[in-house]
């Protein structure tokens, strides 16, 4: 009986935090703020990227070094 009473409380309090989450995230999209990890290229390196990849004289390494960023980021932002 005691395991169900603690089953109930520990039931409460993670509905508790989980409201407590989603308000935080409803007040953070009213601002306007975004969360998670910020892009490392914008549109103006996407587009530098792609001009840079048709051009037959320059390496993948050479390209993904001159944007510093890593291959599989290069490769990431070119697929979509």
């Amino acid at each position: 009986m005691i395991f169900h009473v603690f089953e109930a409380l520990a039931e409460f309090e993670r509905e508790i935090i989980r409201e407590r989450t989603q308000a935080g995230l409803a007040a953070a999209r009213a601002r306007k703020k975004l969360g998670g990890r910020p892009r490392v290229m914008d549109e103006r390196k996407v587009k530098m990227a792609q001009s840079l990849m048709k051009a037959p004289n320059l390496s993948i390494q050479d390209i993904y070094e001159t944007l510093q960023v890593s291959k599989a980021t290069l490769y990431r932002y070119l697929s979509e």
